[in-house]
């Protein structure tokens, strides 16, 4: 089949180029000509494992093509995406869908022939219903079929996580448009992924209602933690005790810093903008959103205990600082709040993280990257193990004698006995 995928951020550019794997004619399209020009030499923009081999594959092939050009790219294709970005508003929690409003209204003079336009972009409640009515202002209904299709991609996992998905979600009421969709995800289908037809709206809403129940789960662990630690019991035997009941399951049932990244963060809150609007009260979510914001005041204040409250000086190694492992992003990272404090106090931070430098941190005079772990780790008075890569989980401490090792775990990735046999002193999560 022939798409058209604008924007070539995360969603999309992921989205086109496992399109464009599955034998379907793809062009990606973006405002940003050096981020088109990069593509096409196979320079990447963000880090996610195996998409750059992958979009190099593709477009060698001629099956994935980029351009800056909309509304050719439009008029040349059948089914149309958008994955433009839609963050929270300055100073609320509404979800700012303005791009894809403006996308809306550019690309009403290039439906040429029938179009499904297909939203990937998370998108509040009956926006698609705006979009609809924007479009039939200039377009006769007939000529376009407008679509909810949300988008269920891990950082770090999103190139398994389209070609085997739990499910394919696709809002429509159209025959002939669910039909194409169908037929489109057929080779996924193939493979066992559940394939769930509903009313746009509903499409519109599941995206919001599964990330604020992941969000939930999170939160709740963690406060569960802080009991834990208040009472000399692990927060891993709780989390495997009620992980094995199969309505309750394990996953998203582990301590930390609190959730980050683009989705959970806005999301959580754009559901509450929602639900104020129809004058619904989600206290649960109200709740989470809140525990969330509250998280690194409560390690913070840990960390200051640590090193008993003298932090003026005190030389703090981050051993990782984006929001996940195995990805390059830093939106709503824990460390962009505890970093900041730390240095506050009087704090010298030094941080690595396998993706490199963060220019988040450039303003900071006393922050400094380090290019390998050993650099990092030497002379610190405190390790704060904030991300859980890989490389992490086999460090061997015993090669840093120089002195005795402090170390805050914050994803409980060591066992507590070894480390504390090992005589670090050694802090975790809820433990």
């Amino acid at each position: 089949m022939k798409l058209c995928i604008i924007g070539c951020g995360y969603v999309g550019l992921v989205s086109a180029t496992c399109f464009a794997d599955l034998g379907n004619q793809v062009i990606c399209v973006d405002n940003d000509y050096d981020k088109i020009e990069n593509l096409k030499l196979g320079i990447i923009p963000f880090y996610e494992p195996g998409l750059r081999e992958l979009v190099t594959k593709n477009y060698d092939a001629n099956r994935l093509k980029f351009s800056t050009e909309l509304n050719n790219s439009i008029k040349k294709t059948d089914i149309v995406f958008i994955c433009v970005g839609t963050p929270t508003k300055k100073n609320s929690f509404e979800a700012d869908i303005s791009q894809v409003m403006k996308l809306i209204k550019k690309m009403s003079s290039s439906i040429n022939k029938f179009k499904i336009i297909v939203t990937k972009s998370t998108v509040p409640i009956i926006t698609g219903d705006r979009i609809e009515k924007i479009l039939s202002k200039k377009v006769n209904k007939k000529n376009f079929s407008v679509v909810s299709n949300p988008e269920f991609l891990r950082e770090g996992e999103a190139i398994r996580d389209f070609i085997y998905p739990d499910r394919i979600v696709v809002g429509t009421n159209h025959n002939r448009t669910n039909k194409i969709l169908k037929k489109l995800y057929g080779p996924l289908i193939s493979k066992g992924a559940n394939y769930l037809q509903t009313s746009r709206r509903a499409a519109e809403l599941i995206k919001y209602v599964s990330n604020a129940f992941l969000a939930t789960k999170i939160a709740f662990i963690n406060e569960i933690s802080n009991l834990c630690e208040m009472t000399d019991v692990k927060i891993d035997d709780i989390s495997l005790g009620i992980g094995l009941d199969k309505r309750i399951g394990q996953r998203f049932l582990r301590p930390g810093p609190g959730y980050g990244g683009s989705c959970f963060p806005k999301d959580t809150k754009a559901l509450l903008s929602t639900a104020k609007k129809f004058d619904i009260n989600l206290a649960i979510i109200k709740s989470v959103v809140k525990s969330n914001d509250d998280r690194p005041d409560l390690i913070l204040k840990k960390i200051f205990k640590i090193l008993n409250y003298k932090i003026h000086n005190k030389k703090i190694c981050f051993l990782g600082v984006t929001f996940k492992a195995n990805t390059d992003d830093m939106r709503d990272s824990i460390c962009l709040k505890l970093i900041p404090a730390l240095i506050k106090k009087g704090a010298l931070i030094k941080y690595y993280d396998p993706t490199g430098y963060k220019k988040e941190f450039k303003n900071y005079k006393n922050v400094s990257f380090s290019k390998n772990i050993n650099s990092a780790l030497e002379y610190s008075d405190l390790i704060i193990v904030h991300t859980e890569w890989n490389e992490f989980k086999s460090l061997n401490f015993k090669q840093f004698k120089s002195k005795k090792l402090v170390i805050f775990d914050l994803k409980n990735i060591y066992s507590q006995n070894l480390m504390t046999n090992q005589n670090f002193k050694y802090y975790s999560v809820g433990r």
